[in-house]
């Protein structure tokens, strides 16, 4: 048992209340190890501020969710009236639910902004990489709170999003009608579906969610933060201990990030109350319908976030099948005329790759399409493997490195456009590039990240004040 800590009889009641808490529970110890006393490298830019925005919005969303489901109906005779009730009757219900809506598309607008960020600057190298896998957990999570959620207002567009998502699981060979048929809880999209959706977007996948994101920062804080040379402040610490770059993250960047909060709240106001529907990307026009499974919409997108990734899955046709065969039997002669090793493992190369290949071939374009739309988030997972360069930060790599990361946003912007629009031939062919440059940007990574003439990286940080 710890020994209880004393403090003056003439102390003020508040010294006085504070110790007693201390007495029981590290309150002090708390705010000093990760606020007070946590330093973080003074050089910290823009970039830096998405990672607190992200947790502001996490907390609206729970806010906002709570209410709504107050006045919320999870049937599918009732839920797409209990939403026009809400915005109609509830008082202030509107805004509520305006708030939430816009807070789902300013969520995946942060966390993208903020991986985008541990990109460049290498955030997720050693010893990090727990942290990005735990940041990428999060996004996996986040986009099955944001699909499950879709469906809740129980629209056109919801409902015939959530059939042909959910249909795409009945395409894994074996497995896939009864994982559908589990899914659904039902043999079509129908109040089964929507009971389950909304279970778990109100409660399971948020607890998740909540798990992650203490996890994520109590590793971010167990090793320190990254900033935008990629140096390690730890290692030139004054008498004290306290690194020499570093700076208490209270009150410096509790400052930087409340005037970073300001801005935002302003954008984010400024879009609830004058376009809250985005142009129909927020919120799209056809989920002011009520859900008719008798009548399907003339063209069926997800939302802007989503569309990447379901560009990604129509790319995948029977003519890129002949394609994806071709990079892996180049993959293949890759390995097999390159590598030095011995003459058994070339055979087993050549040998897997014969076999994935005769897979390929053999089970339809569909279940293909699956897996890439998959693995498109899967392969973020093993960035911190996959990039081989011998600096962190995007400043002291190659210029040409680069344009090789604006060339990757590009496309992925690109693909996330096509997503949203209906399929042609000129759209499928774009996509198909997009998605084997989406790809071949991380599978090549190990051999293209070594390549050029790399900047000296600083010793201690560079930093000019402001």
């Amino acid at each position: 048992m710890a020994e209880l800590k004393e403090i003056s009889p003439d102390a003020p009641v508040g010294a006085k209340l504070l110790n007693w808490v201390d007495n029981r529970f590290p309150a002090s110890k708390l705010y000093k190890e990760h606020i007070g006393e946590y330093y973080a490298p003074k050089n910290f830019n823009f970039w830096y501020v998405f990672g607190s925005l992200a947790l502001l919005v996490l907390v609206i969303q729970i806010v906002t969710g709570i209410f709504l489901t107050m006045n919320y109906k999870p049937d599918a005779a009732q839920a797409f009236g209990s939403v026009e009730y809400i915005m109609r009757d509830v008082p202030w219900g509107w805004l509520i639910r305006y708030m939430h809506s816009t807070g789902a598309s300013a969520f995946f607008i942060v966390v993208y902004l903020h991986m985008f960020r541990g990109l460049i600057y290498g955030s997720y190298r050693k010893p990090r990489e727990l942290i990005w896998i735990f940041g990428c957990a999060i996004f996996l999570a986040l986009m099955a709170e944001a699909f499950m959620g879709y469906l809740l207002p129980w629209g056109q567009m919801s409902y015939w999003g959530a059939q042909v998502i959910v249909n795409l699981f009945a395409a894994i060979p074996f497995i896939g009608p009864d994982l559908a048929l589990l899914i659904r809880g039902d043999y079509v999209v129908g109040d089964a579906t929507l009971n389950r959706f909304f279970a778990f977007h109100v409660i399971a996948v948020p607890l998740v969610l909540l798990g992650l994101v203490v996890a994520h920062l109590i590793a971010l804080h167990e090793v320190g933060s990254n900033n935008p040379d990629g140096v390690e402040i730890k290692a030139t610490k004054d008498a004290k201990g306290n690194p020499l770059d570093g700076i208490p993250f209270h009150p410096y960047y509790t400052v930087h990030d409340i005037f970073a909060v300001s801005v935002f709240l302003l954008v984010f106001t400024a879009i609830i109350f004058f376009a809250p529907e985005a142009g129909g990307y927020f919120l799209e026009y056809n989920n002011f319908i009520p859900a008719d499974s008798l009548k399907t919409p003339s063209h069926i997108a997800p939302v802007w976030y989503f569309t990447p990734f379901y560009s990604m899955l129509r790319a995948i046709t029977g003519e890129m099948m002949y394609a994806l065969v071709a990079c892996v039997v180049a993959a293949a002669a890759f390995t097999v005329l390159k590598s030095r090793l011995a003459a058994m493992f070339k055979i087993g190369v050549l040998v897997a790759a014969a076999g994935l290949i005769a897979v390929m071939l053999m089970i339809d374009a569909k279940f293909w399409g699956v897996v890439v739309m998959g693995g498109a988030v899967i392969i973020l997972f093993f960035l911190p493997w996959l990039d081989n360069s011998e600096v962190k930060s995007i400043r002291y790599r190659p210029d040409w490195h680069k344009y090789m990361y604006a060339t990757f946003v590009v496309v992925f912007i690109v693909l996330g456009y096509l997503g949203i629009k209906p399929p042609s031939p000129i759209n499928e062919r774009v996509s198909q590039v997009g998605t084997l440059f989406y790809f071949g940007f991380f599978l090549l990574m190990p051999w293209w990240s070594r390549l050029g003439t790399f900047k000296r990286v600083p010793d201690r940080v560079t930093f000019a004040a402001h």
